[in-house]
């Protein structure tokens, strides 16, 4: 067994989440998560949702609320949404806990007083229209580097490299298209030149294994080649206080929300562990070198992963050119891997919220199942390059695989043991067919596990797909309908093996699956719980404040699942009720008219 640490991109909590947003972070964590607690693991999923920064503030006033009335409202429907797809978070928490705080500021602390935290001088982009300050990446421009005429402030996602937004051509704020003015201010750099060998070290040993996607791990490299100071305090005054003399009083420096918000999967740890009474707990995953990791975000979130965190932590443990002592919490080890997703867009287009080309994850699950919408991001979203949203092919997934191919072997086969049984009949002696099934099948346990371990999750499902087809095939191929009354024993048998088949294709698939493997568990006879799902409880602030919701779970039932269980003759077995849902043609029309009138 080994401990898995499933660190979960935040969601930002100024609105609600789109499809493209869960297609990133969301569904391919959670696939991650239920293998390897299946296959034996000590998995801890973490997460929260990200609540300061100067977007928060422009929503909230757009609104007419406070930052935190705002950061309240979004914090439960996204953790309501989250909870309805079935994301296993041991803890989904929010960053404006005062456990959160406390870890920032204990790790801010620890960074600085190795000196890896300088102050300096720069230009910050101010609003001319309401004096407040513009965060880098509400600023775009033209990249003076590559010309791309998109960059942000902070960086250009085409090249890669690290900008400030008065290197911009053309900067403009993303807020409402003025041009910033830039005025000189004070803040507190991370000194990233003096941790660059120590990440680079790190990084050309990852890329020696060859076991991160390559997009991720060249874009990482290709940021070793411009790395600066950069700034980790911004002048506002919602989020967290700046835990230095001659700072924390200053009603306008607050801690950065990218410095915070990656401190949060360690302060997401901690919580979890106080919660469940153990406090120290959390250090199984962080400070054990044997330990896993695992970031899942999407692209644009690279830098921040495989950049700014990295040199966090390595500050913390003093492993940066200045040395240094190790921090209050111990021996904090780097990413196994950065697993980042590309871009999903949308009938050919850009998500914008601002211009209605959007889908709320509650709109989709309003309307459809979610095993439907999991199906769709696992067998074609941006795993390692953009994919594209399109109703049709959602509805033609939906149809021709999920209910022709997997929901129709659920139900024939459970039909036809129902009808000419009634339970899981005994077996009688195995044919070639029927042994060269059952070994197919088993196989394919290690195949999927491979390809989900090493986040192969198109590959996997393909796989398993493929593999319920076999078992399609067989049953298509021996015909035990035919066989009631001419041979019963044999069609016994056929069905006895298709019993199996279903039941191992479910167990390949409950990651990708939970609700309806839940239900496929239970048509077949099974009892207790195979596919847990997360609970939406609400808690009391463990330092004081308002209770807050967050997601948590007990998964402890899925863990060492990942085999083929035998099924019990005598089993009861009554007629099924159709696992997914067809969904008509019109679907397609209807959605794109929504779409219309949304834009």
């Amino acid at each position: 067994m080994t401990h898995v640490l499933s660190a979960v991109a935040w969601p930002y909590a100024n609105g609600p989440r789109h499809i493209g947003h869960v297609a990133g972070f969301g569904v391919p964590s959670d696939v991650f998560s239920r293998y390897m607690r299946m296959a034996g693991h000590d998995v801890l999923m973490v997460s929260g949702t990200d609540e300061h920064g100067t977007p928060i503030l422009v929503q909230a006033e757009k609104e007419g609320v406070s930052p935190q009335a705002l950061a309240d409202r979004y914090n439960r429907v996204i953790a309501e949404d989250l909870q309805a797809l079935g994301l296993s978070y041991d803890l989904f928490t929010r960053t404006s806990t005062r456990n959160h705080h406390q870890v920032v500021q204990a790790l801010f602390r620890a960074v600085h007083a190795n000196g890896y935290i300088v102050a300096q001088t720069q230009m910050g982009a101010v609003s001319p229209r309401t004096g407040r300050t513009l965060p880098d990446r509400y600023i775009e421009g033209t990249c003076p580097i590559c010309g791309y005429d998109s960059a942000r402030g902070d960086q250009c996602d085409n090249c890669g490299n690290q900008l400030d937004p008065q290197d911009l051509i053309g900067p403009r704020s993303r807020i409402d298209g003025e041009v910033p003015e830039f005025v000189e201010t004070e803040h507190l750099f991370l000194d990233l030149p003096a941790l660059a060998e120590a990440l680079g070290e790190w990084l050309h040993g990852v890329e020696a294994t060859g076991a991160w996607r390559p997009n991720v791990i060249r874009f990482s490299l290709n940021l070793l080649d411009d790395v600066r100071p950069r700034a980790i305090t911004r002048d506002l005054d919602w989020g967290i206080r700046v835990p230095l003399e001659g700072w924390e009083d200053n009603p306008n420096k607050r801690i950065y929300v990218w410095f915070d918000a990656v401190v949060g999967y360690l302060s997401a740890s901690v919580e979890w562990a106080r919660r469940l009474g153990d406090p120290e707990r959390w250090r199984e995953w962080w400070n054990d070198p044997e330990a896993l990791s695992y970031y899942f975000m999407g692209k644009d979130n690279i830098t921040f992963h495989s950049q700014i965190w990295p040199a966090e932590l390595l500050a913390h443990d003093g492993r940066g050119s200045r040395g240094g002592e190790q921090g209050p919490f111990g021996d904090l080890q780097l990413p196994t891997e950065v697993v980042s997703s590309e871009f999903l867009t949308m009938e050919g287009r850009q998500f914008s919220s601002s211009r209605g080309v959007v889908i709320y994850v509650r709109d989709v699950l309003e309307r459809y199942q979610p095993d439907a919408l999991r199906y769709f991001i696992c067998a074609a979203g941006p795993e390692t390059a953009d994919a594209d949203f399109t109703w049709a092919e959602f509805v033609r997934r939906t149809n021709t695989e999920l209910v022709a191919g997997w929901g129709n072997l659920v139900n024939r086969t459970a039909s036809l043991i129902a009808k000419n049984v009634g339970a899981i009949p005994e077996a009688g002696a195995f044919e070639p067919v029927d042994t060269a099934l059952l070994d197919t099948v088993e196989a394919a346990f290690g195949t999927v596990g491979e390809l989900l371990r090493t986040h192969r999750q198109k590959a996997a499902l393909a796989e398993a797909m493929r593999t319920v087809g076999e078992v399609n095939a067989y049953i298509s191929e021996t015909a035990p309908f035919k066989l009631t009354t001419s041979d019963p024993e044999r069609m016994r048998t056929i069905l006895h093996v298709a019993a199996q088949c279903v039941s191992d294709c479910n167990t390949l698939l409950a990651p990708f699956l939970p609700h309806s493997a839940q239900q496929v568990h239970e048509t077949f006879g099974r009892t207790g719980v195979f596919a847990p799902m997360p609970e939406l409880r609400e808690v009391d602030n463990l330092d004081g404040g308002a209770p807050y919701p967050v997601l948590t779970g007990d998964y402890t039932s899925m863990r060492g699942t990942w085999h083929r269980v035998p099924v019990e003759p005598g089993t009861p077995v009554a007629k099924p009720t159709p696992v997914f849902t067809k969904l008509d043609d019109s679907v397609v029309e209807t959605e794109l008219e929504r779409l219309r009138a949304g834009s």
